[in-house]
Protein backbone atom coordinates (compact mmCIF):
# COMPACT_ATOMS: atom_id res chain seq x y z
CA UNK A 1 0.00 0.00 0.00
CA UNK A 2 2.94 2.64 -0.41
CA UNK A 3 6.57 3.53 1.44
CA UNK A 4 5.94 5.82 4.49
CA UNK A 5 6.17 9.51 3.97
CA UNK A 6 6.73 12.06 6.85
CA UNK A 7 3.27 13.78 7.74
CA UNK A 8 4.86 17.10 7.88
CA UNK A 9 1.69 18.98 7.31
CA UNK A 10 0.49 17.64 10.53
CA UNK A 11 2.53 19.77 12.76
CA UNK A 12 0.01 22.21 11.92
CA UNK A 13 -3.13 20.69 12.65
CA UNK A 14 -5.29 22.96 15.18
CA UNK A 15 -8.08 21.07 16.65
CA UNK A 16 -9.79 23.18 19.39
CA UNK A 17 -11.54 21.60 21.96
CA UNK A 18 -10.10 17.70 20.75
CA UNK A 19 -7.66 15.31 21.48
CA UNK A 20 -5.47 14.35 18.44
CA UNK A 21 -3.56 11.25 18.18
CA UNK A 22 -1.82 9.16 15.73
CA UNK A 23 -2.03 5.61 15.01
CA UNK A 24 0.15 3.61 12.91
CA UNK A 25 -0.18 -0.07 11.16
CA UNK A 26 2.06 -1.26 8.68
CA UNK A 27 1.61 1.82 5.58
CA UNK A 28 -1.52 2.78 7.63
CA UNK A 29 -0.90 6.24 9.15
CA UNK A 30 -3.47 7.86 10.69
CA UNK A 31 -3.95 10.96 12.45
CA UNK A 32 -7.49 11.41 14.83
CA UNK A 33 -8.72 14.04 16.90
CA UNK A 34 -11.36 12.73 19.01
CA UNK A 35 -13.35 13.69 21.80
CA UNK A 36 -10.80 11.40 24.29
CA UNK A 37 -7.97 9.44 23.36
CA UNK A 38 -9.32 6.17 21.12
CA UNK A 39 -5.92 4.86 20.30
CA UNK A 40 -7.22 0.91 20.85
CA UNK A 41 -10.41 1.48 18.80
CA UNK A 42 -8.50 3.33 16.15
CA UNK A 43 -6.18 0.33 15.44
CA UNK A 44 -8.75 -2.54 15.93
CA UNK A 45 -10.44 -0.59 13.33
CA UNK A 46 -7.52 -0.22 11.02
CA UNK A 47 -6.70 -3.62 11.64
CA UNK A 48 -10.57 -4.86 10.42
CA UNK A 49 -10.61 -2.45 6.87
CA UNK A 50 -6.43 -3.95 6.40
CA UNK A 51 -7.94 -7.46 7.10
CA UNK A 52 -10.71 -7.04 4.61
CA UNK A 53 -8.47 -5.59 1.58
CA UNK A 54 -5.68 -8.11 2.38
CA UNK A 55 -7.86 -10.84 2.28
CA UNK A 56 -9.14 -10.05 -0.94
CA UNK A 57 -6.31 -9.01 -2.62
CA UNK A 58 -4.39 -12.45 -1.54
CA UNK A 59 -7.01 -14.09 -4.02
CA UNK A 60 -7.58 -11.29 -6.39
CA UNK A 61 -4.00 -9.53 -6.75
CA UNK A 62 -5.00 -7.17 -10.26
CA UNK A 63 -7.30 -5.33 -7.36
CA UNK A 64 -4.16 -4.01 -6.37
CA UNK A 65 -2.13 -3.03 -9.71
CA UNK A 66 -5.93 -2.25 -12.18
CA UNK A 67 -5.80 1.07 -13.01
CA UNK A 68 -9.11 0.13 -14.90
CA UNK A 69 -12.68 -0.22 -13.20
CA UNK A 70 -12.71 -3.21 -11.38
CA UNK A 71 -15.74 -5.77 -12.02
CA UNK A 72 -18.60 -5.96 -9.17
CA UNK A 73 -18.07 -8.64 -6.90
CA UNK A 74 -21.30 -9.63 -4.65
CA UNK A 75 -18.96 -11.70 -2.81
CA UNK A 76 -16.06 -8.98 -1.52
CA UNK A 77 -15.94 -8.15 1.75
CA UNK A 78 -17.94 -4.31 2.53
CA UNK A 79 -15.04 -2.62 2.17
CA UNK A 80 -14.09 -3.38 -0.55
CA UNK A 81 -17.17 -3.87 -2.14
CA UNK A 82 -17.46 0.16 -1.63
CA UNK A 83 -14.14 0.81 -3.05
CA UNK A 84 -15.13 -0.82 -6.24
CA UNK A 85 -18.73 1.07 -6.44
CA UNK A 86 -16.98 4.18 -5.55
CA UNK A 87 -14.06 3.87 -8.59
CA UNK A 88 -16.35 1.77 -11.05
CA UNK A 89 -18.23 5.59 -10.84
CA UNK A 90 -15.47 7.98 -11.52
CA UNK A 91 -14.04 5.31 -13.90
CA UNK A 92 -10.47 4.51 -12.00
CA UNK A 93 -9.39 1.34 -10.19
CA UNK A 94 -10.29 0.48 -7.08
CA UNK A 95 -7.07 1.18 -5.01
CA UNK A 96 -7.33 5.07 -5.56
CA UNK A 97 -10.27 5.23 -3.32
CA UNK A 98 -7.88 3.05 -0.53
CA UNK A 99 -6.92 5.93 1.66
CA UNK A 100 -10.21 7.97 1.83
CA UNK A 101 -11.89 4.13 2.21
CA UNK A 102 -9.88 3.67 5.62
CA UNK A 103 -10.33 7.07 6.50
CA UNK A 104 -14.23 6.95 6.31
CA UNK A 105 -14.34 3.25 7.93
CA UNK A 106 -12.54 4.23 10.80
CA UNK A 107 -14.12 7.60 10.75
CA UNK A 108 -17.57 5.95 11.13
CA UNK A 109 -16.33 3.47 13.62
CA UNK A 110 -14.95 5.93 15.97
CA UNK A 111 -18.31 7.66 15.94
CA UNK A 112 -20.25 4.99 17.98
CA UNK A 113 -17.49 6.83 20.96
CA UNK A 114 -17.04 10.03 19.99
CA UNK A 115 -19.79 12.98 18.72
CA UNK A 116 -16.57 14.46 16.77
CA UNK A 117 -13.94 13.58 14.71
CA UNK A 118 -11.31 14.31 12.26
CA UNK A 119 -9.03 11.22 10.64
CA UNK A 120 -6.90 12.51 8.43
CA UNK A 121 -4.77 9.26 6.46
CA UNK A 122 -2.43 10.59 3.61
CA UNK A 123 -3.81 13.77 3.52
CA UNK A 124 -7.29 12.25 2.54
CA UNK A 125 -9.85 13.26 5.57
CA UNK A 126 -13.09 11.72 7.41
CA UNK A 127 -14.66 14.48 9.06
CA UNK A 128 -17.47 15.29 11.51
CA UNK A 129 -17.48 18.97 14.14
CA UNK A 130 -19.69 20.48 15.47
CA UNK A 131 -18.30 23.75 13.97
CA UNK A 132 -17.12 25.30 10.53
CA UNK A 133 -13.71 23.92 9.55
CA UNK A 134 -10.61 24.77 7.71
CA UNK A 135 -9.24 22.41 4.98
CA UNK A 136 -5.59 23.76 4.31
CA UNK A 137 -5.00 23.21 0.52
CA UNK A 138 -1.00 21.83 0.05
CA UNK A 139 -0.44 21.88 -3.42
CA UNK A 140 3.85 21.45 -3.88
CA UNK A 141 5.10 23.41 -6.40
CA UNK A 142 1.98 25.62 -6.74
CA UNK A 143 2.92 29.51 -5.12
CA UNK A 144 -1.21 28.79 -4.11
CA UNK A 145 0.16 25.94 -1.86
CA UNK A 146 -1.06 26.50 1.84
CA UNK A 147 -2.32 30.19 1.23
CA UNK A 148 -5.91 29.21 0.99
CA UNK A 149 -8.03 26.43 2.51
CA UNK A 150 -11.44 25.50 1.98
CA UNK A 151 -14.53 26.12 4.55
CA UNK A 152 -16.67 23.14 5.65
CA UNK A 153 -19.72 24.54 7.25
CA UNK A 154 -21.25 21.71 9.97
CA UNK A 155 -24.32 21.10 8.11
CA UNK A 156 -22.25 19.68 5.25
CA UNK A 157 -20.71 16.89 7.64
CA UNK A 158 -20.06 13.81 7.87
CA UNK A 159 -17.92 14.64 4.81
CA UNK A 160 -14.97 13.26 3.05
CA UNK A 161 -12.08 15.89 1.88
CA UNK A 162 -10.10 14.17 -0.71
CA UNK A 163 -6.92 14.99 -2.29
CA UNK A 164 -4.95 13.63 -5.59
CA UNK A 165 -1.87 14.95 -7.09
CA UNK A 166 0.46 14.66 -10.42
CA UNK A 167 3.23 16.51 -8.20
CA UNK A 168 3.78 15.42 -4.85
CA UNK A 169 3.01 11.61 -2.83
CA UNK A 170 2.31 8.11 -3.96
CA UNK A 171 -0.68 9.24 -5.76
CA UNK A 172 -0.60 8.14 -9.53
CA UNK A 173 -1.97 10.58 -12.16
CA UNK A 174 -2.25 10.53 -15.73
CA UNK A 175 -2.75 14.49 -15.36
CA UNK A 176 -0.66 17.56 -14.33
CA UNK A 177 -2.45 18.62 -11.16
CA UNK A 178 -0.38 20.09 -8.62
CA UNK A 179 -3.70 19.14 -6.57
CA UNK A 180 -7.21 17.90 -7.22
CA UNK A 181 -9.42 18.41 -4.33
CA UNK A 182 -13.11 16.88 -4.25
CA UNK A 183 -15.69 17.14 -1.63
CA UNK A 184 -18.37 14.46 -1.12
CA UNK A 185 -20.64 12.90 1.71
CA UNK A 186 -18.27 9.38 0.99
CA UNK A 187 -14.26 9.79 1.89
CA UNK A 188 -14.15 6.42 -0.31
CA UNK A 189 -15.64 7.82 -3.61
CA UNK A 190 -14.02 11.53 -2.97
CA UNK A 191 -10.37 9.80 -3.06
CA UNK A 192 -11.30 8.14 -6.57
CA UNK A 193 -13.29 10.86 -7.67
CA UNK A 194 -10.07 13.08 -6.59
CA UNK A 195 -7.60 10.86 -9.07
CA UNK A 196 -10.53 10.98 -11.73
CA UNK A 197 -10.38 14.73 -11.59
CA UNK A 198 -6.67 15.05 -11.62
CA UNK A 199 -6.03 12.77 -14.82
CA UNK A 200 -8.36 15.02 -17.07
CA UNK A 201 -5.72 18.19 -15.91
CA UNK A 202 -3.12 18.52 -18.67
CA UNK A 203 -3.17 22.27 -18.90
CA UNK A 204 -4.50 25.54 -17.76
CA UNK A 205 -6.88 25.24 -20.62
CA UNK A 206 -8.64 22.28 -18.78
CA UNK A 207 -9.89 23.98 -15.55
CA UNK A 208 -12.56 25.04 -17.60
CA UNK A 209 -13.61 21.60 -17.54
CA UNK A 210 -14.34 20.39 -13.82
CA UNK A 211 -17.56 21.54 -14.00
CA UNK A 212 -18.80 19.44 -16.81
CA UNK A 213 -16.77 16.65 -14.79
CA UNK A 214 -18.47 17.34 -11.79
CA UNK A 215 -21.95 17.34 -13.19
CA UNK A 216 -21.22 14.15 -15.45
CA UNK A 217 -19.35 12.08 -12.26
CA UNK A 218 -22.54 13.02 -10.07
CA UNK A 219 -21.94 12.93 -5.84
CA UNK A 220 -19.72 15.44 -6.09
CA UNK A 221 -20.35 18.64 -3.40
CA UNK A 222 -17.37 20.57 -4.68
CA UNK A 223 -14.35 20.18 -6.76
CA UNK A 224 -10.93 22.19 -6.72
CA UNK A 225 -8.10 21.98 -8.98
CA UNK A 226 -4.60 23.90 -8.33
CA UNK A 227 -2.03 23.89 -11.52
CA UNK A 228 0.90 26.52 -10.70
CA UNK A 229 -0.88 29.88 -10.59
CA UNK A 230 -4.12 29.22 -11.45
CA UNK A 231 -7.00 27.73 -9.46
CA UNK A 232 -10.77 26.72 -10.33
CA UNK A 233 -13.43 25.29 -8.43
CA UNK A 234 -17.08 23.94 -9.09
CA UNK A 235 -19.83 23.64 -6.22
CA UNK A 236 -20.20 23.69 -2.41
CA UNK A 237 -16.46 25.63 -2.41
CA UNK A 238 -16.20 28.15 -0.07
CA UNK A 239 -12.37 29.53 0.46
CA UNK A 240 -10.50 31.33 2.95
CA UNK A 241 -7.14 33.01 2.72
CA UNK A 242 -4.65 31.33 5.02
Amino acid sequence: MGDYTERFYRRRVRSGGLVTFEVIVKETDLQVSAEKRLEKETRDLILDARHQIESYITLHPEFLTTLKRYPPDPYAPPLVREMIECTRQVGVGPMASVAGAIAQYVGQGLLRSTSRVIVENGGDIFLKVDRRATVSIFAARSPLSEKIGVLISPEAMPVGICSSSATVGHSFSTGAADVGCVLAPSAAFADGAATSLCNIIQSPKDLNGIGAWAEKTGGVLGALVILGDKLATWGNIELALL
